[in-house]
């Protein structure tokens, strides 16, 4: 019998890789056309695994799907998919951790520098025939400044050898982590667990956190508060980790001096989104992961976790992994 294989929604041309890979273990494609919530619970009972990136996969999509294994994302965070809910059905989730990593490290660092060099007001000025220097604002030199880094997951570990290789000096806030931890990754940078410390000291931050309820929110009124005037925000993690409302009345009163954003709250925003009226901030269309090599790799990795338990194995980069020894587990190996 063939297996299928539910891909909630992608955002490359095809799906050539994934149908190369799932053909191997005879396992053919649905793939949802709006990836709402209804339409893949319609499609949901038939299937036995689920390929996901930015759609949701709530607990009615689960709930629907009586046959599914595994839910596999393409990327790393999975503030998207119901684990919990997942894990109490017998579902494996997996993610695909080295995602990107090089991509969403780079494009934190030409953020940075958009700002540091003022890219973006020069690009903008010249258009409009004004060919100044001054046109810019007040510019530093990068050298010596401090970068602060919430969170140390992969990409801020990809980060970090970056920034120091401009000369920054580095502070990364990672409560779940010691200074010597750090270390034993071959950071050369200042640990710290205490986040209000790292928002007065940096001239630049980096927000690198997945979202949780914990995380959801963190950037709020109190801490955009303590930035310095002349410090930088800069966001590839998740919109939701920002009060945006707050970071609006921020930015437009001065509190600091800029935002730089690859990820809002919604996303596409409203054309009326009011941080994008603000000439003190950078959005970009939630593309720090992308690459042409970086979008192949996630679609391979995430298509083989879901071939690895149609051959009934045990896949990498189990998330739930309290699942292999629930009753539930639905994988019989």
């Amino acid at each position: 019998m063939t297996l299928k294989v539910l891909i909630t929604d992608y955002a490359w041309p095809s799906l050539d890789i994934e149908r190369a890979i799932l053909q191997t273990v005879d396992a053919e494609i649905v793939a949802a056309h709006s990836g709402e919530e209804s339409e893949l619970v319609q499609l949901a009972p038939s299937c036995d695994a689920i390929l996901t990136n930015w759609q949701k996969v709530t607990p009615a999509v689960l709930d629907a799907a009586p046959h599914c294994l595994i839910v596999s994302r393409y990327g790393i965070g999975v503030d998207n998919i119901a684990v919990e809910h997942a894990t109490q059905l017998g579902m494996l989730v997996t993610n695909v951790p080295d995602f990107c990593l090089d991509e969403a490290s780079d494009h934190t660092m030409a953020l940075l520098l958009a700002w540091n060099r003022q890219i973006v007001t020069y690009a903008t000025a010249t258009r409009q025939s004004i060919w100044q220097v001054n046109s810019g604002h007040p510019m530093r030199r990068l050298y010596g400044q401090t970068l602060g880094i919430i969170g140390y997951g992969n990409i801020a570990q990809t980060l970090v050898p970056k920034a120091l290789g401009f000369g920054l000096k580095v502070i990364v806030y990672t409560p779940r982590l010691s200074a010597e931890e750090v270390a034993g990754f071959g950071a050369n940078c200042v640990v710290t667990n205490d986040l209000d410390e790292l928002l007065s000291l940096s001239d630049y931050v980096s927000i690198h956190v997945p979202l949780t309820n914990e995380t959801r929110g963190m950037i709020d009124t109190r801490a955009l508060r303590l930035l310095k005037p002349t410090a930088y925000l800069i966001n590839i993690s998740r919109g939701a980790v920002i009060d945006e409302t707050a970071l609006y009345q921020a930015l437009r009163d001065g509190w600091f001096a800029g935002a730089a954003l690859d990820v809002l709250i919604q996303e596409p925003p409203q054309q009326d989104y009011p941080l994008l009226s603000l000439p003190n901030v950078i959005v970009t269309p939630h593309a720090a992961f992308y690459s042409e090599d970086a979008v192949a790799d996630v679609q391979r990795k995430a298509a083989e976790h879901v071939a690895s338990v149609m051959r009934k194995e045990t896949p990498t980069n189990i998330l739930n992994a309290q699942v292999l020894r629930s009753p539930m587990y639905r994988l019989k190996v």
